[in-house]
């Protein structure tokens, strides 16, 4: 297991929005990565919510952390990944998340309470 924290939209968001959970993601964010799919993501909820796109782009590259391109290794993973998680309502994006966590044996940390019931070979961290 490495040392690499991946970042869920999620945890993004708690500290963009400075919601309960978002102390424990800034403690991290020094060793994070945010991927492809999951950056896409909290830039639309941001620029649904109002914020410009500009701003929202800014907001995102001040967290610092390294955005990885969705590969198509975890494509495959993440589109395998519905098997395990369908019962748990995971979306595309949580399941990219989920496939760059795996890929780079790293821990995730997630908002997302109904990660915890998963079974995978990766450390989940939920932030609330």
């Amino acid at each position: 297991m490495s040392n690499e924290v991946v970042l869920d939209s999620s945890a993004v968001l708690a500290i963009l929005k400075r919601e309960p959970g978002a102390e424990r993601v800034r403690a991290v964010l020094d060793r994070s990565i945010l991927g492809a799919v999951n950056a896409a993501e909290v830039h639309s909820k941001l620029v649904d919510a109002g914020v410009s796109r500009s701003a929202s782009e800014a907001m995102i590259r001040f967290l610092g952390c390294p955005i990885v391109a969705f590969n198509e290794n975890q494509a495959m993973d993440a589109g395998a990944l519905i098997a395990q998680t369908r019962e748990l309502g995971l979306s595309l994006g949580d399941r990219a998340c989920l496939a760059l966590a795996i890929a780079r044996e790293a821990t995730v940390y997630t908002a997302d309470r109904a990660w915890k019931d998963l079974s995978l070979q990766i450390r989940i961290e939920v932030i609330r």
